[in-house]
């Protein structure tokens, strides 16, 4: 029996049947060119904020080696991805009720056998989004950093990518690698961008224009290419958000009167609308 369809009847087999919901949930990746740029975080207290606003959210943790957002959301999972995978419980089993009202599926940490992507591990990863899709408004990837091609496979699985940087230099380096990646090898024409951690009022749209001029001239160079990058979300530095990281809480059920949170919330208000 070859990866997939090992992979079909280690899943499947486990899965109820459930009415299909309507149309499928938007598929959106969070992703970024460097670590540590608030990645996770904005994924959490969007999955809150779409949550509120009477959507059916799930979070997957597609950082399969090196998972976190148990941590930011102070989980203790028993049962992960990685126990789907291996047939050890349902996709049911391990999807887990999360705060702010959202679902998570969560990766485990440390789990070296994920940090390249092999044929089973793309064919199981690849149903397990199909599945869900049916039975949630919205599936928010939380990728790794980086261009790796596990990170380049979980983003290629969605309909929309959002880029989250911050103002520093090596941050929108990376940032601009990562989206100038998606451009040649996915052919991505409209990506998003989330400047966290913004000194001021603003800069995230000349941030966004700078890389928007930068990214066209290299897309312009191929005939009959043009190239959108999007400003959806601008989240000014907070002090609130580093209590709310060290206690382990999401930050529009703490601190929801904060500027960071009150950001989160305009960003679902744009994506919904």
């Amino acid at each position: 029996m070859n990866s997939t369809a090992a992979a079909t009847s280690t899943t499947t087999e486990q899965q109820p049947a459930r009415a299909h919901r309507g149309p499928v949930a938007r598929t959106l990746a969070i992703t970024s060119g460097k670590g540590g740029v608030g990645k996770t975080f904005v994924t959490a207290n969007l999955a809150a904020a779409l949550s509120a606003r009477g959507q059916k959210v799930l979070v997957l943790d597609a950082d399969l080696g090196l998972a976190n957002i148990d941590v930011v959301l102070n989980l203790h999972p028993k049962l992960t991805l990685h126990d789907v995978f291996t047939g050890k419980c349902s996709l049911d089993q391990a999807i887990l009720p999360a705060p702010g009202g959202f679902s998570v599926l969560l990766a485990g940490s440390g789990m070296v056998e994920y940090s390249r992507l092999t044929p089973d591990v793309r064919d199981k990863l690849l149903q397990i989004v199909e599945l869900v899709k049916p039975r949630f408004d919205w599936v928010l990837l939380d990728t790794g950093a980086g261009i790796s091609d596990v990170v380049l496979f979980a983003i290629s699985m969605a309909t929309d990518v959002l880029v989250v940087a911050t103002p520093e230099p090596t941050s929108l380096t990376d940032a601009y690698a990562t989206i100038k990646v998606l451009c040649t090898q996915q052919e991505r024409r409209h990506v998003g961008l989330l400047v966290n951690q913004a000194n001021r009022p603003g800069e995230g749209r000349v941030i966004c224009g700078q890389l928007q001029q930068v990214l066209q001239r290299f897309v312009g160079a191929m005939p009959g290419q043009s190239f959108k990058l999007e400003l959806l979300g601008e989240v000014k530095a907070d002090p609130s958000v580093r209590q709310a990281v060290l206690k382990r809480q999401l930050m529009l059920e703490h601190f929801p009167g904060s500027d960071a949170a009150q950001s989160i919330k305009a960003l679902a208000n744009k994506l919904l609308g």
